[in-house]
């Protein structure tokens, strides 16, 4: 597909018909930091919170009567049933959603209250799809793919003829989240055609990134493994057309921590008091680690917020992880003397410093270790500052804050040594489906002892578990292909100074 055709296809979309044009907002506040005029894309703003309406719609706008009287039908979790759902509805055509039994009431409901029928088929969107392309041999529906399709592409596209309309002036760059590749896709050919000087960079969650692998082959890759935190562009193999334009006209390729993007979240709060989900805040986390490496002279920037549909369980974690991103919080393991005065000294080396957090335990005669959560505010030279002067004092000090496990279950576990010396810890990731539980337990069997269990709920697709488990009469060995049967991710803990100082 040449350049020219995606642009003549963005210019006659019919997205308008449905969609609106979004606002380009400044951000002040993260400028001012940054040194640099960052603006916002707020497609979060449309009337189903994504940009997926304009692809969805105009694809389906060209389908022709008798199409739309069989119907459509598509696979999706989130952004893309929504958008479908709502264009079936403006066009009066029957939309059949394949969505995975795991997805949250809120998307279930909201898709079924544009009048589209839901189908819950399988445990994952693989399984969802599948199961579609099934109806579309049975029923003669039209399927509807979210992203490698030129008229969706085309409809995405218009985003970018609304930024350039709406920033005649200098711009340096434009960063755009990428999943499959569609939005990127019709962004990008738009972009070069038009201001060619501005530099169009994709943004990816580093467990996610499925165009800088494909990039980087010079031919579309397969992960094995996808990150479902940022579940909005959490996509294993990127789109054909997409591909091939990308290859074309993207400069450059980012990848970004779930804690960046968390960070960029609360970015977006505090310049615009909207809550972007994980795939919205995406471009903005990729904007914030460009500005990192060019700091020369003030650019112009643009990062695109796609979208807003986060379950409110999720906004925990988020804020959780948002001060380790930024380094403005660094939790530590410190162990002090039990005797009279040992606790003030180590207080007046923290200095008079907001304490976010702080767990106590005594462990065993002339021993005490504490669980500390330190407000930073000025980032890793602060945090280097705090640990030097605990050191002076004498204190043996773990920084913890790049810990998983500690910053994940740790910190609300403190209180008790178990003294068990046949147990092993491991972290794992439990998919939230119903069974999930029970299957590990099954196939765990009852030859290990569960001595630890800790779960914790952020609203993704994935529980995180902290298990306990003793070897009794067993080897490690026998307990490691027990739980290859298992096939859950996990990692093992045991030596982690978190719980060898505060579970141990």
């Amino acid at each position: 597909m040449m350049s020219d055709e995606v642009v003549k296809g963005i210019l006659r979309a019919r997205v308008y018909e449905v969609a609106r044009e979004t606002a380009l907002d400044p951000m002040p506040v993260l400028s001012r930091r940054l040194g640099h005029n960052i603006l916002l894309k707020r497609e979060d703003l449309q009337e189903v919170f994504s940009f997926k309406l304009r692809g969805a719609y105009n694809r389906m706008a060209q389908l022709a009567p008798a199409e739309l009287a069989r119907g459509v039908i598509c696979a999706s979790a989130g952004n893309h049933a929504q958008g479908v759902a709502l264009a079936a509805q403006r066009l009066g055509c029957k939309a059949t959603i394949v969505m995975p039994q795991t997805t949250p009431d809120i998307k279930v409901n909201s898709v079924r209250q544009r009048g589209a029928d839901v189908v819950l088929h399988g445990d994952s969107f693989d399984e969802s799809a599948r199961w579609a392309q099934s109806l579309v041999a049975r029923d003669g529906l039209t399927y509807i793919h979210p992203y490698d399709d030129a008229e969706v592409i085309a409809g995405q596209g218009t985003v970018a003829m609304e930024i350039l309309r709406q920033h005649s002036r200098p711009l340096h760059a434009i960063f755009v989240p990428v999943g499959g590749g569609g939005l990127i896709a019709g962004m990008a050919a738009y972009i070069k055609y038009v201001r060619p000087e501005i530099l169009v960079i994709g943004v990816e969650p580093e467990d996610s990134a499925c165009m800088s692998a494909a990039l980087a082959a010079g031919e579309r890759v397969r992960l094995e493994h996808v990150g479902l935190f940022a579940d909005g562009v959490a996509v294993a193999q990127v789109g054909a057309l997409p591909f091939l334009l990308a290859q074309r006209h993207v400069d450059a390729m980012i990848r970004v921590s779930s804690d960046e993007i968390c960070a960029a979240i609360k970015d977006i709060f505090e310049d615009t008091r909207s809550i972007a989900e994980p795939s919205g805040a995406l471009a903005l986390a990729g904007l914030k680690r460009y500005c990192e490496t060019h700091t020369d002279s003030a650019m112009s920037l643009v990062a695109v917020d796609s979208g807003a549909n986060i379950n409110f369980d999720r906004l925990r974690h988020i804020a959780e992880r948002t001060e380790f991103a930024e380094r403005r919080e660094a939790m530590l393991a410190v162990s002090i003397a039990e005797q009279a005065g040992s606790f003030h000294t180590f207080c007046a080396a923290l200095g008079r410093r907001n304490i976010t957090e702080f767990n106590y335990r005594y462990a065993g005669p002339g021993m005490a270790h504490v669980f500390v959560g330190l407000q930073l505010r000025r980032g890793e030279q602060e945090r280097q500052e705090v640990l030097a002067s605990l050191q002076q004092q004498g204190l043996s000090v773990h920084d913890l804050s790049d810990d998983e496990m500690a910053t994940l279950h740790i910190r609300h576990l403190v209180g008790g040594h178990a003294g068990l010396v046949d147990e092993l810890i491991f972290r794992f990731e439990f998919p939230e489906r119903p069974g999930a539980l029970l299957r590990f337990l099954e196939e765990l069997g009852s030859d290990f002892n569960i001595s630890l269990f800790h779960y914790r709920n952020h609203g993704d697709a994935f529980g995180r578990v902290l298990v306990g488990l003793q070897l009794g009469q067993h080897s490690r060995a026998e307990l490691l292909q027990r739980l290859a049967g298992v096939a859950y991710d996990y990692q093992e803990e045991t030596d982690n100074p978190a719980y060898q100082l505060f579970l141990r």
